[in-house]
């Protein structure tokens, strides 16, 4: 009976592996899911959107510091970081993608250059079909810069997940491994 509760055991264990690994995809596919909704958006409403975000961080920049700035000074603030704002959100947006999935192939072993290369080519691929999906958004353009931005941001992200997913297997895996 023991034998037959341990192989139930492992037989379950393998098919929550089986089951639960691909679905580590789904945070990716929600990133994925999220750049391209914000590239849908037409240059007017995405423009606004990035507008509102300077506009919050100068606000905050100003009560925070206590700085006192006038209506002008704040609108030229807000117009001097704008541009930055919205390359800021291009690098991030990658980040975030990079690490969702370079995290999961990481779970599937594959590490190392492999990783980099695998997990770039997806995002910068992706970066490509993004900035081209955007040219037939009405008020959008498509831009090398960004796509040079995204990679950026994508190998950032990817170097960041494997960087974690390595101290966490030196510091946190490995011991509890020796224990059992």
């Amino acid at each position: 009976m023991k034998k037959f509760i341990k192989y139930v055991g492992l037989f379950i264990k393998h098919l929550l592996r089986f089951v639960l690994k691909p679905l580590s995809f789904v945070p990716a596919l929600c990133v994925m899911y999220m750049i391209y909704t914000f590239s849908a958006q037409d240059g007017a409403t995405s423009a606004q959107l990035s507008y509102k975000v300077s506009s919050k961080i100068v606000t905050t920049a100003d009560q925070v510091l206590s700085l006192q700035l006038t209506g002008a000074q704040r609108e030229a603030y807000i117009d001097r970081i704008h541009f930055y704002v919205r390359k800021t959100a291009h690098f991030s947006e990658y980040l975030l993608l990079a690490v969702t999935i370079a995290l999961p192939l990481y779970v599937y072993r594959v590490r190392g250059i492999w990783l980099i290369v695998l997990a770039g080519a997806f995002c910068v691929g992706f970066a490509c079909l993004d900035e081209y999906h955007q040219s037939f958004v009405a008020g959008r353009a498509s831009a090398k810069r960004d796509v040079i931005i995204d990679s950026c941001g994508a190998f950032t992200g990817i170097l960041l997940a494997q960087f974690v997913c390595f101290i966490g297997r030196k510091t946190i895996f490995r011991p509890l491994s020796m224990h059992d």
